[in-house]
Formats: C-alpha cells, structure tokens, sequence
C-alpha cells in the first residue's frame, strides 16, 4: 500500500538529520563565538596589563576600546626592571626545562623497555606504572617534603625537579610504551639481522619513529611544569621562587598590586602558549597514536 512506510526507508531519524546539519554555517558561528567568549579572560588580561593602575581602578578592561590612546607599555618597562619578577622567570626556566627533558629521556628509554625488551615480571611492573597514574600529588606532600628535609634538598631547585619528575614518569612511560609497541615488528628486526643492538635500534630506529608521541610529552610535560603553583609552593627556595609563587605574594592584604600581576601574569602565560602552539600538531598526534592501541 502507498501509504505503508517500509523499513529502513522513509524520512530519516531525528538524530541522523541533526548529525547531518551539524557541520552547517549556524553550527560554525556558534563554535567561534564560544572560542571568543573562552579567550574572553585572556584578552582582558592583556588589555589590563596596557593599562595605567589609576585607569584599572576606575573602570574595566572593556573601555580601551573607547579610549585606545590611554594604552602604555609602562607596565611592562616596570615589570622587566623588577628583579623579583626577573628572577623568577629565570628559578621557572630553571625548574622546567631539567623536569622536561629528564621525563622524556628516562620516559623514552622506559617505554622502549616496556614495549620491546623481555625481563622478569614485564607486564606487572607496567601494571604498577599505570596505577600509578591515579596517585593524587597530594597523597605525597608530607612524606616527600621529610623525605627531602632528611637529605638536605627541601626548599631548593633540585627538589622541585625531582617531585616533578617522579610525578611525570608514570604518563610518560604509559603513553611512550604505547606508542612504540605500533611500530612494526618486522622493522626492528630487520634493523637486528644488519646487526643493530638495542642502544642502536632505539637511538637511529625507535626515537625518530616516535617523535610524535616525544614531541606532545615534551610539550604536555612542559606545560605541567611551567604552570605548577602547588608544588613550587611548598618545595621551592622562598628566597627564588618560581614565577606563580611571585605573583602569588604580589597579592596585597587590602588590593592586588595589579600594575605588577597583569603584566607579569600575561609574561609567564606567554611562553607556554607560544610552545603550546609551535607544537600543536604533534600534541595532538602524538596524543592520539600513543594513547589508542
């Protein structure tokens, strides 16, 4: 009968038609005004730090807009001549780059073990790699920091590399292993039969075929390291401290000393960002193929 609708035939569900228009132009405008409204804080952070402190005081970032002549790099003069500021940029850089390289380094050769070596309890000692995963950083505050008092390297660079370290291998190992174990059996062995060993094999074979999943370790690693309050707080030197810790104590009782937070807030979030999207394509590779077997 013509009014009979046959299975499979007809109009099509309410969610294929849904899943069919999303790429349309109403989705798009709306996806980038909720970009614009997620950069929002950014955006007045910026503006803020461009402003006079008597100018933040009386109205909001929103009317340089009206006003565009009132914006000066004063602050930023300022902050460059603030040896507080300076230095701990540097106690950050410090901190950042030895936490970096050691967890891919010691990451790197871990997975690689991990993915292609034989030893005794391989899989359990992954295992343990991976519960270790959900190990909250504040289950080991008090233990760690009289651990690092009895040997002399609480509140010093070298044990906030350490901390930082510990915490970072777990994910590195994970996610390195991961993505090692997909390159093709075959490869490696054939690099064997030419005589290849294993330091070899990982230095001219593995490494290059991974530097994807090195690449967004390094960058996520990067970014933990840089953006970390909670550790530099408590392991950190007072007299250095690292740059979130500094503009944490910029913090008056009675007011923010925004002259000095803005601009040193857009300065430390600068250059994880730059790095952050310099390597934004590997990050999400890298990510993506070392985490999905």
């Amino acid at each position: 009968m013509s009014g009979t609708t046959t299975p499979g035939k007809g109009r099509r569900p309410l969610a294929a038609r849904v899943a069919a228009r999303a790429g349309g132009g109403a989705v798009r405008v709306f996806l980038v005004l909720v970009a614009l409204f997620w950069l929002m804080p950014t955006v007045g952070l910026l503006l803020s730090s461009l402003r006079d402190p008597a100018d933040i005081g009386a109205s909001g970032w929103w009317t340089v807009f009206t006003e565009p002549a009132r914006l000066t790099a004063d602050n930023y003069a300022a902050i460059l001549e603030n040896d507080t500021i300076t230095g701990s940029l540097l106690s950050t850089v410090l901190i950042t780059v030895p936490a970096t390289v050691l967890v891919v380094v010691v990451g790197a050769l871990a997975g690689y073990a991990f993915a292609w070596m034989e030893f005794p309890g391989r899989d359990w000692w992954f295992l343990v790699v991976v519960g270790l995963l959900v190990v909250p950083v504040q289950v080991a505050l008090v233990p760690v920091s009289k651990l690092f008092g009895t040997v002399g390297i609480f509140e010093t660079t070298l044990g906030v590399v350490l901390f930082h370290v510990a915490f970072g291998l777990p994910f590195a190992i994970f996610l390195l292993r991961n993505f090692f174990a997909e390159i093709p059996r075959e490869l490696l062995e054939a690099a064997r039969l030419d005589g290849a060993g294993e330091v070899r094999l990982f230095t001219r074979v593995v490494m290059p075929l991974g530097g994807p999943a090195i690449a967004s370790l390094g960058i996520f690693q990067f970014l933990w390291v840089w953006n970390d309050m909670l550790v530099a707080l408590i392991f950190a030197d007072s007299e250095s401290p690292p740059v979130t810790v500094a503009l944490q104590q910029q913090v008056r009782q009675f007011g923010n000393n925004i002259d000095i937070l803005a601009p040193g807030a857009f300065l430390s979030m600068v250059i994880p960002l730059a790095v952050f999207f310099a390597f934004q394509r590997q990050f999400v590779s890298g990510v993506m193929a070392g985490a999905v077997k």
